[in-house]
């Protein structure tokens, strides 16, 4: 099939696209992001299409010297569950470095700063629905911050734990352990050995 259009030789990596913008508007300005409404030529077509404006998010995966992950749990409203994730927070700093947001939200959600910071894995968390780019750092040489922070809202009752890498994966592989960022950072880290 080597002339089917459906068969593609060139490199496997997403390509970049910037389609001509005929309009674009802010639909709902929420509080952590907003919904916009952009119409855009495409294929000779002119397309609508609303989405999530988000501002991008960071995560940390924490692994320490026995093979254990870092997991806190947190309720989210959205799925009304407490669900066990990886310290993760949004890009909402101007100007601020993702490495640097990773470390301000590893202190800020379980009191921790780490020694060896490097990128794990980077992806769109719902590529037709929102912009959302997520940045997942591994972590390791874990120590205590110097002073504690207070938490507030949802993050007042974390629960913190941490657990063997293999349990973790078989949660996610079972279904019992849903949350994306959890999922893909963890079979990243296995994948990578």
């Amino acid at each position: 099939m080597p002339n089917s259009p459906l068969v593609d030789e060139s490199s496997l990596v997403d390509e970049p696209l910037s389609p001509t913008i005929v309009s674009t508007e802010l639909d709902f300005e929420g509080r952590v992001w907003d919904v916009r409404r952009d119409v855009f030529e495409y294929n000779g077509h002119e397309l609508t299409r609303d989405y999530v404006d988000h501002p991008g998010a960071v995560a940390v995966l924490v692994l320490d010297d026995d093979g254990r992950v870092l997991l806190i749990q947190q309720y989210r409203h959205p799925i009304r569950s407490r669900d066990w994730e990886i310290p993760a927070g949004l890009l909402d700093v101007e100007h601020e470095d993702p490495l640097a947001a990773a470390k301000r939200e590893l202190a800020e959600e379980v009191d921790l700063v780490a020694s060896e910071w490097s990128p794990l894995v980077t992806f769109n968390s719902s590529p037709g629905g929102s912009n959302e780019l997520i940045r997942v750092f591994l972590a390791r040489g874990i120590s205590a911050t110097s002073s504690n922070y207070d938490r507030t809202e949802e993050e007042a009752d974390i629960v913190i734990r941490w657990v063997p890498v293999d349990e973790v994966i078989s949660g996610v592989l079972a279904g019992d352990l849903r949350n994306s960022i959890l999922a893909i950072a963890v079979l990243a880290a296995h994948a990578r050995g």
